[in-house]
């Protein structure tokens, strides 16, 4: 049976795979695995419970508690709140796990159930698996008063917002910045928190009727937001995605400025306080080359890991680095966070332009992006990528050519019989020429 968690927890289909009586099921076996101590320390076990804008949130939300409550946990119920928010209720509260209803910036469709351990800490492979093998199990069902109480937790919002505000030493009074909520999750703590910092705040996408999430906005789609930060003669617009794990943004002009770039300009800053661990910045193998030649050449060395913000996550947990991030705009501040927080990484941006008196533009020049070719082969096998001579040798030939003034990455797809093949250039035309050429092996050599 095909493993039901993903790379970021439990997605799919709302009331299509993903069901109540899932939901449920889920939720049970994770009290078990999870919060599995009560009885011998006296100890109640506590969640806390947070959810996106989309409507199937709201019968999921149903579903979870009702899972939770059954096997004797008590619920906090956070309402609708970015992941972030949940990740850090988990620990500011004491939880013994964390439950996140939202699929990201999947559209509005979809759902997920992402569980956080204690601390508001991502679940290791390990943990997921005891959580699915669990499943279904017989279990000795709590009555009478050893039943899960459930209370709403009304304060959510305004402690979140709160702790963000902390994590800042310098107030953004004068800045005026768009933010682009994407319908979601983050509509009220992100304008709120970003006021309370002193800046003003144009909120676009802010009013979620529980179907537009992510729809034609957020991250996924920055063309509202360069308009509107044009419009409103604003410093800086960033766009958050449906539970705002993450922001990309754009300058004064509207040019994009991505994750990489958004990594480089808070890892320069925190090199400048003495704050950097090890002078070191965690990526992605996607990652931008004009990002690690940028990041070495002001003395940062760059560790690169596989694609997603969970490797990432481990990668800074096991050498004790404080600050991570991908291309996609999910930026990890340890220091203040157990997992990437969209308006986090705003705040800490727009703190950077206020205390250097440069605008984003500015500061995300500090590099270069080389432009960058993605092409998706299909229908191969992907498995045989590595193990493939004429392809080797052709990647080889290719990187040679480059001479260290680009790269080739040939990445198989996790969940399709697909191989990405990815080329970095000085300019666009030999990155497509390079592409096309390896494309055309790939082809060749693993045609199923």
């Amino acid at each position: 049976m095909a493993r039901l968690f993903g790379t970021d927890g439990v997605r799919g289909l709302a009331n299509g795979q993903l069901t109540a009586e899932l939901a449920l099921d889920l939720s049970v076996s994770a009290a078990h695995v999870l919060a599995d101590r009560g009885e011998f320390s006296g100890h109640r076990p506590l969640a806390v419970v947070g959810r996106d804008t989309r409507i199937s949130g709201q019968f999921l939300e149903a579903a979870v508690v009702a899972g939770l409550a059954s096997a004797g946990v008590d619920v906090l119920l956070l309402g609708v709140l970015p992941t972030p928010g949940v990740a850090f209720l988990t620990g500011s509260l004491g939880a013994d796990l964390g439950v996140m209803l939202s699929a990201s910036h999947n559209p509005m469709p979809d759902n997920g159930i992402k569980f956080l351990a204690r601390g508001g800490r991502k679940l290791d492979d390990a943990v997921e698996i005891a959580i699915e093998k669990r499943m279904g199990e017989p279990w000795q069902r709590p009555t009478g008063g050893k039943v899960g109480r459930v209370t709403v937790h009304a304060p959510a919002i305004d402690e979140y917002a709160a702790h963000l505000d902390s994590t800042i030493s310098h107030r953004l009074d004068g800045l005026t910045v768009v933010l682009d909520c994407a319908e979601g999750a983050a509509h009220v703590a992100g304008p709120q928190a970003l006021r309370d910092a002193g800046a003003n705040v144009i909120a676009i996408h802010a009013e979620p009727d529980g179907l537009n999430i992510n729809d034609g906005c957020g991250s996924t789609h920055l063309e509202p937001l360069r308009a509107a930060v044009l419009q409103h003669g604003a410093d800086a617009g960033f766009a958050l995605d449906g539970d705002s794990d993450r922001c990309l943004a754009v300058d004064h002009e509207g040019n994009v400025v991505d994750g990489d770039q958004i990594l480089a300009v808070l890892a320069l800053s925190l090199k400048e306080q003495g704050r950097l661990a090890d002078n070191t910045v965690v990526a992605t193998v996607m990652s931008n080359l004009g990002f690690v030649q940028a990041m070495r050449a002001h003395g940062v060395e760059v560790l690169q890991t596989r694609v997603g913000d969970r490797y990432v996550l481990e990668a800074m947990k096991t050498s004790g680095y404080n600050l991570g991030g991908e291309q996609s705009g999910h930026v990890i501040l340890s220091d203040h966070a157990t997992t990437g927080d969209g308006i986090l990484t705003t705040l800490h941006v727009l703190e950077r332009m206020a205390t250097s008196g440069q605008s984003l533009q500015q500061l995300a020049g500090v590099m270069t992006r080389l432009p960058q070719v993605l092409v998706n082969v299909r229908d191969i096998d992907k498995a045989r990528t590595d193990q493939d001579a004429v392809l080797a040798a052709a990647v080889a030939e290719e990187e040679a050519a480059l001479q260290g003034r680009g790269r080739v990455l040939l990445r198989p797809s996790g969940t399709e019989e697909m191989v990405r093949v990815m080329v970095e250039a000085p300019t666009l035309d030999e990155a497509e020429a390079v592409a096309a050429r390896l494309a055309d092996v790939v082809k060749a050599q693993l045609t199923l």
